[in-house]
């Protein structure tokens, strides 16, 4: 048992938002391994409420291309509301996360451009040679939600198992529209989020960031 544990925190603990990553592709072969794992995700019922769209090569550059000049230009949709605004120490770990990624860039409070230009990048998955956008069929609702959120975590798991890295970005489900247009995806299909994926550029300041984590006693309570 005590191999099985050593292998799973080190995967846990491998698994963090990278924000830069390298060019080279990954081959197919281990792109269906990948995926293959994350199908092992639970759900309710077993049914799987996922639809799982892979964009690589020219779909994800046409992508990388129309996404930042349709956000910019204000045209932007989403099939799920968000407004990003939390409460409390909800809040404070929001901005806490903001403030250890733009510091690991040098990037001070106040210099609004270089924030900008940062997240932007999201629309360019970072660089990534990847992007999975996660799809919830019509007719779902927020249980099956977080069955996505599930599988999310089996596929991110199954990313650092391969020795690669991701990131799940919100961001990339305000432009469901174009990017259902770009992949022919059915319009029952509605994006939830993204994840850009690869290997990660280990020479960018960005992957120096390291979040904190609540303390136990903050997030789980025993009962006898």
């Amino acid at each position: 048992m005590s191999e099985t544990l050593d292998v799973f925190s080190d995967l846990v603990n491998a698994r963090r938002s990278v924000r830069a990553f390298l060019p080279e592709p990954l081959a197919q072969s281990v792109l269906e391994s990948i995926f293959t794992l994350a199908q092992r995700a639970p759900s309710n019922c077993n049914t799987q409420p996922w639809q799982i769209a892979v964009a690589s090569g020219t779909s994800i550059e046409n992508l990388r291309s129309k996404i930042p000049t349709a956000f910019s230009a204000g045209e932007w949709t989403m099939d799920f509301p968000y407004d990003g605004k939390y409460e409390g120490v909800y809040k404070e770990r929001q901005y806490k996360a903001a403030a250890d990624l733009y510091d690991a860039m040098g990037i001070t409070r106040d210099n609004k451009v270089a924030r900008n230009e940062q997240f932007m990048k999201n629309y360019e998955f970072f660089g990534a040679p990847h992007v999975a956008f996660l799809f919830l069929p019509e007719g779902f609702g927020l249980r099956e939600a977080a069955d996505l959120g599930m599988y999310a975590q089996t596929l991110m798991l199954s990313l650092s198992a391969h020795g690669l890295a991701s990131c799940p970005q919100t961001a990339l489900s305000f432009n469901c529209d174009l990017v259902r247009q770009e992949l022919d995806i059915d319009s029952s299909n509605k994006l939830l989020f993204g994840i850009s994926f690869g290997h990660e550029d280990t020479a960018n300041s960005v992957n120096g960031c390291r979040t904190e984590r609540a303390a136990l006693a903050d997030t789980v309570t025993f009962y006898n």
